[in-house]
């Protein structure tokens, strides 16, 4: 199995999807952690140059075709993952990655290593309450 973290670092969990630069990838086998691989990601830097429109969808912020999009270029990257982690992520993000068959999961846990062994526990909180 396989799971994506956001990463400024490669160490711990970007607080923001969209403007994190890359995924580090941990590829898990019999529950334990075997290969950490990082992995380019599309985000706010690339996608500044163009318009950011909300539109009038009533779910709000991230739901809009262009934001769907840029989602799906986001997801891409990690189409071989199961889970994503985020310590913050926009409500468009979140459901897009559900839409692209990955989980997302927004954790308080920083450090990439320790979200994915309390994952693997099935002890990480999925903190929805932190999407935007």
């Amino acid at each position: 199995m396989k799971i994506a973290a956001v990463s400024e670092d490669g160490i711990t969990i970007s607080q923001h999807f969209g403007r994190a630069p890359f995924y580090i990838v941990v590829t898990v086998e019999n529950n334990a952690l075997v290969s950490h691989e990082k992995r380019e990601k599309m985000g706010h830097a690339q996608f500044g140059g163009e318009k950011h429109v909300d539109g009038n969808d009533s779910r709000g912020h991230g739901f809009d075709p262009v934001a769907q999009s840029r989602h799906a270029s986001m997801a891409a990257a990690i189409s071989d993952c199961r889970v994503l982690l985020a310590r913050g992520m926009g409500a468009g993000a979140y459901e897009s990655m559900k839409q692209a068959g990955i989980q997302p999961v927004v954790t308080e846990i920083e450090n990439i290593d320790e979200a994915v062994k309390a994952y693997l526990m099935g002890a990480l909180v999925d903190h929805t309450e932190k999407l935007h």
